[in-house]
């Protein structure tokens, strides 16, 4: 009897001596001052448990992140222990905190509406970021892709998801005719491959959430402006934060995306 005791008791000094552990940590919950730099933080696996959110709470969202180890995919459960986060890494927290809101905070608007007719093919798009793309060279794919390709290049109206600023306009090898636009939060968002601009945008044009940008198309892979044909009509939509060491870092827009669907314009075309 003494035996079984004794064990219970060595048990339930591990068990609180691990648990502090783990909360002291600083290995435990991944968590640095260049974690937002990290391939777990740009696969944004944001899940369903976020996209169906209608608002985001950023400590919720940051917490959900870390205590989950990036990956929100297969989480339904929204507890968050953020009061420890901030007791032990406050710095790190508000830093990658900071980041969740440069990327989401200014986002309003899916990128295509829905067509007034609910007979109209929609769009579709998919997770394919970082497969493998080989124009130019080996490289992943930094963004996500919204299909149009049931229906001719010019179809689809394409408008901005955010207020913001053009930075960049004009014909990219590997992007067609496509814009960059910055919006106050300071991310940059790039929308590739257009067939058409809505007017002739130029840098430093201030931009509107909900604006006409364009049309979706398939242009780009080659140096010849206006060129045509070498893939299927879609929008490729990027998504690049500043960070300590990059300029332009990209992140995964799929579950963004997946957020934005329940905010859809709507129009006739």
């Amino acid at each position: 009897m003494m035996v079984i005791i004794f064990l219970i008791l060595i048990l339930s000094v591990f068990h609180v001596t691990m648990i502090d552990y783990l909360y002291n940590n600083p290995t435990f919950y991944q968590l640095n001052a260049y974690t937002w730099e990290s391939d777990d933080f740009r696969s944004m696996q944001l899940g369903n448990i976020v996209a169906d959110l209608k608002d985001i709470d950023y400590d919720t969202l940051t917490s959900l992140m870390v205590e989950h180890q990036y990956d929100l995919t297969k989480v339904k459960d929204l507890t968050v222990h953020t009061d420890r986060l901030l007791k032990i890494k406050p710095a790190e927290y508000r830093k990658l905190k900071k980041a969740y809101e440069i990327i989401l905070g200014d986002l309003k608007y899916f990128p295509v509406p829905e067509n007034a007719n609910p007979d109209f093919p929609d769009v579709k798009f998919q997770n394919g970021w970082m497969e493998s793309r080989s124009y130019g060279g080996e490289r992943g794919h930094e963004g996500c892709d919204v299909m149009g390709n049931t229906k001719p290049r010019g179809t689809y109206p394409i408008i901005s998801i955010s207020d913001g600023v053009v930075e960049k306009v004009g014909w990219l090898e590997k992007g067609g005719w496509r814009l960059g636009i910055r919006p106050p939060g300071g991310a940059y968002l790039y929308y590739a491959h257009l067939y058409s601009y809505s007017k002739e945008w130029k840098k430093g044009d201030k931009v509107t959430a909900g604006e006409l940008l364009g049309f979706m198309g398939d242009t780009g892979y080659s140096k010849v402006e206006g060129t045509t044909g070498n893939f299927d009509v879609h929008l490729h939509l990027g998504i690049y934060i500043r960070t300590d060491n990059n300029e332009e870092m990209s992140v995964n827009p799929y579950w963004v995306l997946k957020y934005l669907e329940k905010y859809r314009l709507k129009y006739s075309y």
